[in-house]
Parts: structure tokens; C-alpha cells; sequence
């Protein structure tokens, strides 16, 4: 299996962390998110992988250079961002023939991906994987195959209710005749359209009962961490061993009194002075929260000193 993993997008909605770390070093249960989905791919026994940069590239390429990984790991760097089409394109160009599993940097899902590239369709220039997730469902299907994005099909003939797609999909070679030459930005949905149009087949594997969560939003970034803290996925915590709420990194420190109420993450060398309360927040590495101070939905930036009380914020210094 060769797999494509598209980490080169700006993570606006996620402003203003995104500033300091990429979305995909954004760590999870204090792990680099980027690193999860490479490790799951390994576990799925893909033999070469290829990564898509942009935004604060460097930090990117410094993870990427830190880890022993068993397959044979490229990197695309792209100086002006190419979107997902453009960006998929270069990708494609490095796995060359074949299919590809193509993975968004930016999504948290426990599914299969051995299976996944497994249940591509060959006669197919991509096979999408969906799923119903009612805030995203925009995809209609029919007979096993896309046949509108956006919204419905003039004259009807899809299913009746759409699905979303998840960030995952296998590429097939077809799917390059509808992508630019490489170095050209282009927008996936749109060539997934183009070949629709031209009567291609853009196949689709309906998903069930497996975890997923965007990440793109600070909500969601919670969210993920409220609901694997509450074991809501027992394939994913193989990746995370000893997972336990509050979840403490390796030299964190608590004071005396403090206390949690449930979807918590301290980073490493994180302090808790005593007396302080925390609830459904992850602090992230080195950062000191000051003796008495209370966050709830909070999101605490590598270092930063929080001497004040929160709730619902994002603190970055």
C-alpha cells in the first residue's frame, strides 16, 4: 500500500495557535497528530508514504526527520500552497503507478485503512470514503457511486439522504487525467466533479460505527480529547498506552489541592499549582497554570503562563 497524507493547509479556523504550530503537530493526547496517521499507516502495512507541506514547513520537516518510520517517507514541499487537488497531484507524482490511499492531516478516525484501500473499486478513478455525520453531509450517492457534491442531482435518481466524506479516499491512476500538471493549485471537489461530468466512476465505501472527529475547529480539537479520555474508541488507544483522565505527560506536575473535572491533558513539564481546577481543557507542554486559577473548555499554548481564570478561550500568551 502506498498512502498520500495531505498536512499542507493553513488551519485558519484555528487561529491564533496555528500561528506558532502547524495543524498537523497539534498534539493529541500528547501525541503530534501527524504522527498518529503515520503510525497508522505503518500498522496498516503501507511500504511508502508521501507528506505534503506548507505552512511552517520546518517545524514539519523537523518531526518528520525525528521518528525511525519503516516505510520509505517523501516529502513535498510546496513554496505557494497548491490546494487539495493540486496538492494531491504532486503527491501522486512521487507514489507514481498504482493506487494510493490519500488521508487528511486534519481528521481523527479509527478506521481500518488496510480495508479501506482493500475495498477500492479498480474500474474507479478514486474511491471516497463516506459516512452519515449530519454537519458535513453533503455527498450523493447512488449505486455504490457519487453523483453530486454540493447538492443534489438535477432530476433526482441519488439516494435519498447524503453522506460526508471522511478525509479518506484511494486514488486511482485514472483520477491524474482530472488534476493539473504538477506545480499548478487546483481544488479536489472540483476535479472530482470534472470527472463525474465526463462519466467516470467515482466509487464510494459507506462507513459505520467506527470514531471520527475534524480537528479543525478549537471545539473540535475538545471534543476529540473529551471523547477518547471517555474510551469512546478502543482501536485508537493502542496509540496512546496508559491512557487515563486527567491524562498527565511525562514531568508534569500537580500542586497540592488541585483538582479536575473530567477531559483533561497536561502536556509534558506542564504545572498545575495548587488549588487550581481544570475541566475539559488541554494544556499543552511546559505550560504553568498559577496556583487557584480555573479553565473550562480551554486550549493552553506550549509555555504560556496563565495567571487568570477562563473558560472557552484560547490562550497563546
Amino acid at each position: 500500500m502506498k498512502a498520500a497524507v495531505l498536512a499542507a493547509g493553513l488551519g485558519t479556523r484555528l487561529l491564533p495557535l496555528t500561528d506558532i504550530c502547524p495543524k498537523p503537530l497539534w498534539p493529541v493526547l500528547n501525541r503530534p497528530l501527524l504522527g498518529l496517521v503515520l503510525a497508522q499507516l505503518e500498522a496498516a502495512g503501507a511500504f511508502q508514504v508521501a507528506v505534503n507541506t506548507h505552512h511552517l514547513a520546518d517545524q514539519v520537516h523537523d518531526f518528520l526527520r525525528s521518528e525511525p518510520w519503516s516505510f520509505l517517507l517523501s516529502v513535498s514541499h510546496e513554496p505557494e500552497i497548491l490546494g487539495t487537488g493540486g496538492g494531491l497531484r504532486q503527491l501522486g507524482e512521487i507514489l507514481r503507478e498504482g493506487p494510493f490511499l490519500a488521508i487528511n492531516a486534519d481528521i481523527l478516525t479509527d478506521l481500518d485503512l488496510a480495508e479501506v484501500y482493500r475495498a477500492h473499486h479498480p474500474e474507479a478513478v478514486s474511491t471516497l470514503v463516506l459516512h452519515d455525520c449530519p454537519a458535513y453531509n453533503n455527498v450523493w450517492v447512488a449505486g455504490g457511486a457519487v453523483v453530486s457534491i454540493g447538492s443534489p442531482p438535477p432530476g433526482g435518481g441519488a439516494d435519498e439522504k447524503p453522506l460526508a466524506y471522511t478525509g479518506v479516499q484511494v486514488v486511482g491512476p485514472g483520477m491524474m487525467n482530472y488534476l493539473p500538471p504538477a506545480g499548478q493549485p487546483a481544488d479536489l471537489v472540483q476535479a472530482w466533479r470534472e470527472a463525474m461530468a465526463a462519466g467516470e466512476r467515482l466509487a464510494c465505501l459507506t462507513v459505520r460505527g467506527h470514531f471520527w472527529q475534524d480537528l479543525g475547529t478549537p471545539e473540535n480539537y475538545l471534543a476529540a480529547h473529551q471523547r477518547l479520555l471517555a474510551g469512546a474508541s478502543p482501536k485508537l488507544e493502542r496509540y496512546f498506552p496508559g491512557l487515563t483522565d486527567p491524562l498527565i505527560g511525562p514531568g508534569a506536575r500537580i500542586g497540592a489541592g488541585a483538582h479536575f473535572g473530567g477531559g483533561v491533558c497536561l502536556g509534558a513539564e506542564a504545572v498545575v499549582a495548587e488549588g487550581a481546577f481544570l475541566k475539559n481543557t488541554v494544556v499543552w507542554e511546559r505550560a504553568v497554570i498559577a496556583p487557584g486559577v480555573e479553565l473550562e473548555d480551554c486550549i493552553v499554548a506550549s509555555g504560556v503562563q496563565v495567571k487568570d481564570s477562563a473558560r472557552g478561550r484560547v490562550l497563546v500568551g
